[in-house]
Formats: C-alpha cells, structure tokens, sequence
C-alpha cells in the first residue's frame, strides 16, 4: 500500500510539472495576439455602447452631415450597402 501511494505521489509530481511547462508554453504562443484581441475587444465594447445608445450614432451622422453636405450621398449609400449586409451576415 505505501509503495502504491508513493507511486501515485510521483505521478502527481510529474503531471503538476508537465501542467505547468504547458501553461509557460501556451503564454509564449498566446502573446503575439494579446495587442490585437485587446482592439477587437475594444472594438465589440465600440459596437455594444452604440447599440445601447443610439441617439449618439444619429447625433453624429447629423453633424457629419453639416460639415461635410457634399459627400453625404456617397456616405448614405455605403451605409445602406452595409446595412442590408448585416441581416446577411448574422444568417451564417
């Protein structure tokens, strides 16, 4: 029975150090995607504030539209092609 026991406490050993050298591993080849995930996650922070506050989205379409009125149309239209992407996107 003690030498089962010691043999468990080995192994126990063995795995504790295989987890952690895994953990090490998984940091090294996780860090080059940090920066990026952190703008994507800013990103869906951008598009989840929006979504609550609306009035702040036609508030600034308002006051592009008063500052520059000559590229209002070109702008519309690109929002509309987007627009009609979105249901689109969201069915796959």
């Amino acid at each position: 029975m003690n030498d089962k026991l010691i043999q468990l406490a080995e192994r126990r050993e063995r795995l504790i150090a295989q987890a952690a050298a895994q953990r090490t591993a998984l940091a090294q080849n996780i860090e080059p995607w940090r920066i990026p995930l952190a703008r994507v996650d800013l990103g869906l922070a951008a598009l989840r504030f929006i979504k609550r506050h609306p009035a702040f989205l036609v508030g600034g379409s308002i006051l592009f539209a008063a500052l520059r009125p000559g590229r209002v149309m070109k702008w519309l239209r690109r929002g509309w092609v987007v627009w009609q992407m979105i249901p689109r996107l969201r069915g796959r």
